[in-house]
C-alpha cells in the first residue's frame, strides 16, 4: 500500500477528542481506530506489538544488523481536534492543482482558496488531499501515521538497508494535551525518538510554547431588574471587565514566531453565573511566569472590586523542549541530514502550539518534530500534500540508516 492509500483508509475512522470525558482514551472512537491500527501492524509482521487499555499502541520492526545501534523511535498520535467533526469525512484528491480556488463545497459554498491561504500557491502542481468542507481532515495526525507505517513497510521489503531496532509508537488524545500522560517511556525504550506530527514540508521543531490553562468562574447576584439598583452583581458584566483588562494585541490573531498570548478559548455565562476558560502561552519561561501572574492579579483585582465574587483554576500543561533537546542536538543534525538526503530543505522552527514530544522529552526521551506534511489542521479547510507525505516517509527511512551509519 502506499502513503496515500493508507491515508485514505485511515481518516475514515472518527477519533475526535474530548476533554471532558475524564477517561482514556477520551473516546470509543480512538480504541477502535487503535484496535484497527494492531491489527495492521501484526499483519505486517512487526514484533511486540502491544495495545494496552489506555489506547497506547506499541510495537518493533527488529534491527537488520548486529551492529550496537540505538533504539530509535516514531510517534503519532490517533485523535483528532475536537474543534471540528471527524466523523464521515469525504476525501477527495485534486490531481496536479492548477492554482486558484478549490470549490470544497459547491452547495454550502465553501471554498479553499489562496485569497486567505496563500500557502497554496507553494504547491501548483502536486496533488491535494481536501475535505468536502463540513469536516476536517485527520492529517493532524494520521498523515503521521501512514507515513510511519509505509516507512516501516519499505524497510521490510529492503532488508539490505541496516538499521537498528525501531520502535514505533501510536497515543491517544493528543489534541487535549494528554498524549503524552500515560505513555510508557520505559517500555518503549528507545534513546530518542520523533513526532511525526508537524505541519509542511521541511518542518523541524524543538522549541514549542510553555502552556497553562485558566478557568475564572465568576459568581453573580441576580435581582429583578426593575428593583437592581445597587444589588445586581451581573457576572457576564464582570467577565467582560476581566476580558477588557487583558492586553489586546497580545491574542493568538495579533501574534508571531515567538511572541505569546491569552486565548480565549470558551465562555459561558448567566447573569448568575459565568466562566472564563483561557490557554496562556509563551516560549520564554520567565514571561511565561509572568503572564499566570498576570492573571492572578486582574481575578484578585475584581475580588476587590465584586467582594471575592471569581475563583481562579491555573494549571501547567506543558513547558519549552527545548532544554531537554538542546543537551542531545544531535538529533536535529540526524532529522537535519535526512531531510537534505531526500531533497527537503529542513525549516528549524518554533512550534506555536504543543506536541506529544514535549512532554515526552521532559519525561526522558528527547523527541523533536518532524513535518508530516498538513495544511490548515483543526478545520474544514485542511488539506495534505501527497508529495509532502511521500517525503516524510522518505525522511523516517533516512533517519534509520543515519543512525546505524553513526558512532554513538
Amino acid at each position: 500500500m502506499t502513503v496515500t492509500d493508507r491515508f485514505l483508509d485511515f481518516v475514515k475512522y472518527d477519533t475526535q477528542s474530548d476533554e471532558l470525558t475524564n477517561l482514556t482514551p477520551s473516546t470509543p472512537g480512538q480504541m477502535k481506530f487503535a484496535r484497527f491500527l494492531k491489527s495492521v501492524v501484526e499483519g505486517m509482521g512487526l514484533h511486540d506489538v502491544e495495545l494496552d487499555d489506555n489506547g497506547y499502541l506499541y510495537a518493533t520492526l527488529p534491527a537488520t544488523t548486529d551492529k550496537d545501534i540505538p533504539t530509535i523511535g516514531f510517534i503519532a498520535h490517533m485523535d483528532t481536534s475536537p474543534d471540528m467533526s471527524g466523523r464521515h469525512v469525504n476525501p477527495r484528491i485534486v490531481e496536479k492543482y492548477q492554482g486558484g480556488d478549490i470549490v470544497l463545497n459547491e452547495e454550502e459554498k465553501i471554498i479553499l482558496s489562496p485569497t486567505q491561504f496563500p500557502e497554496l500557491n507553494h504547491y501548483v502542481g502536486q496533488d491535494l488531499i481536501v475535505t468536502d468542507g463540513t469536516t476536517l481532515l485527520g492529517a493532524d495526525d494520521k498523515a503521521g501515521i501512514a507515513e510511519i507505517l509505509t516507512a516501516v513497510d519499505y524497510l521490510q521489503r529492503h532488508p539490505e538497508i541496516k538499521h537498528g531496532k525501531i520502535r514505533i509508537g501510536f497515543n491517544p488524545d493528543e489534541e487535549i494535551g494528554l498524549g503524552a500522560h500515560k505513555f510508557d517511556v520505559e517500555k518503549f525504550g528507545c534513546a530518542f525518538a520523533y513526532t511525526m506530527d508537524g505541519g509542511a514540508l521541511g518542518e523541524l521543531e524543538y522549541e514549542n510554547f510553555n502552556a497553562a490553562s485558566a478557568k475564572i468562574t465568576i459568581k453573580g447576584r441576580n435581582v429583578h431588574p426593575g428593583y437592581a439598583r445597587n444589588k445586581m452583581v451581573n457576572s457576564i458584566r464582570v467577565a467582560g471587565n476581566f476580558m477588557s483588562m487583558l492586553p489586546r494585541s497580545e491574542t493568538p490573531e495579533h501574534t508571531e514566531g515567538y511572541e505569546g498570548f491569552y486565548h480565549l478559548v470558551g465562555i459561558n455565562g448567566t447573569v448568575e453565573e459565568t466562566t472564563l476558560h483561557y490557554i496562556i502561552r509563551d516560549h520564554d519561561r520567565d514571561r511565561f511566569e509572568r503572564r499566570k501572574r498576570e492573571i492572578a492579579h486582574l481575578v484578585n483585582k475584581l475580588n476587590n472590586e465584586y467582594h471575592g465574587c471569581c475563583t481562579l483554576e491555573l494549571k501547567d500543561q506543558y513547558y519549552n523542549m527545548r532544554e531537554k533537546i538542546e543537551p542531545v542536538m544531535y538529533v536535529i543534525d540526524i532529522a537535519e541530514e535526512a531531510m537534505r538526503e531526500a531533497g527537503v530543505t529542513p525549516k528549524v522552527q518554533p512550534i506555536r502550539g504543543g506536541t506529544d514530544g514535549a512532554q515526552l522529552s521532559f519525561k526522558g526521551l528527547p523527541c523533536p518534530n518532524i513535518f508530516a506534511g498538513g495544511e490548515n489542521f483543526h478545520g474544514r479547510y485542511e488539506y495534505v500534500s501527497i508529495q509532502s507525505m511521500e517525503k516524510a516517509t522518505d525522511v523516517i527511512v533516512n533517519i534509520a540508516k543515519i543512525v546505524a551509519e553513526k558512532d554513538f
